[in-house]
């Protein structure tokens, strides 16, 4: 047999040939002709690991969730509460200041650093999110028990009951005055629950989080020496400033503090977090407790759910094409522009996901003359570092609805679609390699039936599924069939869900898992015991088949932090990122012990774990799969080989497999 280093060699060298989007068509043929013959060797397996299962929750940061945690003895690490940001009871402690947050001047033309700094004295307030009252055609929350069951099913049952509860009983856009002295915050981190008029289980709003706001949001700059400085100290400011426009202009009377910051519908909510120290997020407290906490894994890109969980399937950014696999210029309206309007402080031009004046979310970074790319090709260049932005592309930055329906047929139901894409996947070299791979997503049956998501209580994700946009998937019924399902069983087609293959043992070797909105811990459109509650159903369904249980990774991660306020390190690695850090737990019986690992590692670590595990090559030549694992010096958070991102087989104690 070939050894695995020479075979990953081999591989690697035919994906070098795979030629990017408008490249030859011919070099492209070869490339793949040479990647099947080779795709025919038998490859070898690492670890014990047979099924790796990923599950999405949505939109928390780290210090959001962690913030207050405290490991088992021996174990260390990064939180609010470690540095000194807050104590255990949630108020500011003796080093809040490293978390203080200010307000800035950007009048001109987008800065990812503005100046004009000062402190806020308090922060805007907070306003509230979420449903005001119950509603059994909408959910969020539901009014009667067996109507949120029938519309969210798998949930362990002694979760069901937090479907019904949590309405926020405050119409949204007014001041949260469930917050403890929601209008006189310090400038920082505040506990958003109390016990009493905001509990753990309560609906709150979710905080802005787009491309080009979460790069200001972080505050990055380096000096002429390439040392590199993420404050991250304008979260809340660039939530009140920046607007939600589509390219309108302010409404009148527009603000960005008092009774005016609530146009934007934002106040300070991204700086609100839990307080697991006591008693929030109890079942995730328990899983990091029992198993391994990642305290060191980010979002792969600044922004939104779409080019994040495009960043897992494909390990890269998806440029925008004809549809036929050729670059293509989107749409003048489709096109961002974070520059601030006229007259306006940081009110961007054009920055959304669609409306009658349009909404931005591509842009052409190999082009410093776009608006807002060169502040971040120029911190990029004082680093070192090449943006890995392809000339004449644009590329996706928040979230387009993929380019295909469920059924195969051409997305048409909105102009804010990203065009079918060749580009490789994940799936692919999984499938070049003999193995199995399903996306399993929540109410893709009922999706089947509603193309279009007109029935509100269809909350299937499409942005999500990373194979919903690929073209050789989406245009075959068989590989749709094979590769795409829902959690339950298809009564129309006979299809399996999750549950009934993790029962039966014929779950694939890597399964991505997606909650439909009613359950993926969505600020304002979830709640996060909602996520747990599916996560224990998950969890609980694995390890009752002992086989099973004793051959798999279960990873849990969010898609980002959601513009949540977050201490964690920011590592420079192109264009699009990385940005905060996330909540992320691997529950196995190999990770065991309750460890908290510090790896850097983003959403791309995972596809580097699948294809460690078992011998394969990168995705492509291009994508970040290719990066080597970090080394550290004195700072264990902190690679000194950046670019670099772990593979997570360090979160692993192989050992404890049974002989």
């Amino acid at each position: 047999m070939s050894s695995p280093s020479f075979l990953r060699m081999s591989l690697h060298s035919a994906q070098r040939a795979y030629l990017p989007i408008g490249k030859s068509v011919l070099g492209t043929l070869l490339a793949l002709a040479v990647i099947a013959a080779l795709s025919t060797i038998v490859l070898a397996q690492n670890t014990p690991i047979q099924h790796v299962i990923v599950v999405f929750g949505e939109n928390r940061s780290f210090d959001h969730v962690f913030g207050t945690y405290v490991p088992p003895a021996g174990q260390t690490v990064h939180n609010l509460l470690s540095e000194g940001i807050v104590n255990p009871d949630g108020t500011p402690g003796k080093n809040y200041k490293k978390a203080h947050q200010y307000e800035a001047l950007d009048t001109i033309t987008y800065e990812i650093s503005p100046t004009g700094k000062s402190l806020f004295a308090y922060l805007p307030p907070p306003l509230a999110g979420g449903d005001e009252y119950c509603s059994d055609t909408t959910g969020e929350p539901f009014c009667t028990e067996s109507v949120a069951v029938a519309a969210e099913p798998n949930l362990s049952p002694a979760w069901d009951q937090y479907l019904i509860t949590g309405a926020t009983g405050i119409p949204k856009k007014n001041f949260d005055t469930r917050i403890t002295n929601d209008q006189n915050l310090p400038p920082g981190p505040f506990q958003l629950t109390n016990g009493t008029t905001l509990t753990y289980d309560d609906y709150a709003a979710s905080p802005i989080h787009r491309f080009y706001q979460m790069w200001q949001q972080t505050d990055c700059s380096a000096n002429a020496k390439g040392v590199q400085t993420c404050k991250s100290d304008l979260f809340p400011w660039v939530e009140v400033s920046a607007g939600d426009s589509n390219g309108a202009a302010p409404p009148a009377g527009f603000t960005w503090f008092g009774e005016g910051s609530t146009t934007t519908g934002e106040g300070a909510t991204s700086m609100g977090f839990y307080n697991v120290a006591q008693g929030d997020a109890p079942y995730l407290t328990s899983l990091a407790k029992q198993y391994t906490l990642l305290d060191n894994m980010h979002q792969s890109v600044m922004g939104g759910t779409g080019a994040n969980h495009i960043a897992l399937g494909y390990a890269d950014a998806m440029a925008y094409t004809n549809g036929n696999g050729s670059i293509a210029t989107p749409p003048s309206n489709q096109v961002e522009n974070p520059n601030p309007q006229p007259g306006t402080n940081n009110y961007y031009t054009q920055d959304g996901y669609g409306g009658a004046l349009g909404g931005g979310s591509y842009t052409s970074c190999a082009q410093e003359s776009q608006p807002g790319v060169k502040p971040i090709v120029t911190y990029l260049g004082k680093l070192g570092l090449n943006p890995n932005c392809d000339d004449g592309n644009y590329y996706l930055l928040n979230n387009y609805d993929p380019g295909y329906n469920g059924d195969g047929t051409l997305e048409t139901f909105t102009p804010y679609t990203i065009p079918p894409t060749t580009q490789r996947h994940i799936g692919d070299v999984l499938g070049d390699a003999g193995l199995t791979y399903t996306f399993f997503g929540e109410q893709w049956n009922l999706y089947l039936t509603d193309l279009a998501l007109q029935n509100p209580l269809d909350d299937y994700c499409n942005i999500c599924n990373v194979f919903q946009y690929a073209t050789d998937i989406m245009t075959n019924p068989a590989q749709i069939s094979a590769h795409i399902q829902d959690l339950t069983d298809n009564p129309n087609t006979g299809a399996l869900g999750f549950f009934s293959q993790v029962a039966n043992g014929t779950l694939p070797n890597v399964s991505i898992i997606q909650p439909s909105g009613f359950a993926d811990g969505h600020p304002a459109t979830s709640k996060l015991d909602l996520w747990e509650g599916e996560v224990n159903n998950i969890i609980t369904a694995v390890q009752a088949n002992p086989t099973l249980w004793q051959s798999t990774a279960i990873i849990l991660i969010f898609d980002e932090g959601g513009g949540y306020y977050d201490s964690g390190y920011i590592q420079p690695i192109d264009y699009f990122g990385d940005g905060t850090r996330m909540p992320s737990l691997i529950i196995s019986p190999y990770t065991t012990g309750g460890n908290v690992y510090h790896g850097y590692a983003d959403h791309v670590s995972i596809d580097k774990f699948i294809e460690a595990n078992w011998n394969l090559p990168a995705i492509s030549f291009r994508s970040r799969d290719n990066l080597p694992n970090p080394v550290y010096g004195s700072d264990p958070y902190v690679p000194i080989n950046g670019p670099a991102l772990d593979d997570l087989m360090g979160a692993f104690n192989f050992s404890l497999a049974k002989k």
